[in-house]
């Protein structure tokens, strides 16, 4: 489970950065997400549980299998 779905969304500060990661495909998906919101984390960004409610969406997916590539091009639109 990532952070984005361990946190809730609360109020935030008027200065703090908050992020959410949706991940679709393979494991490595998953781990690269783990990465990515360590990183973020780092750089003071806060996971949130919702797109609407973040600074930053990031949208990780698996190219190369096709059913993971359709998921994010429904997630756009």
């Amino acid at each position: 489970m990532s952070m984005n779905e361990q946190s809730g969304d609360t109020a935030k500060s008027s200065n703090e950065k908050t992020c959410f990661i949706k991940t679709y495909g393979c494991q490595m998906n998953v781990y690269d997400s783990q990465r990515m919101e360590e990183a973020l984390a780092a750089a003071g960004y806060r996971p949130v549980a919702s797109a609407e409610n973040a600074d930053m969406v990031i949208l990780n997916t698996c190219h190369i299998r096709e059913k993971a590539a359709e998921k994010v091009y429904s997630e756009l639109g």
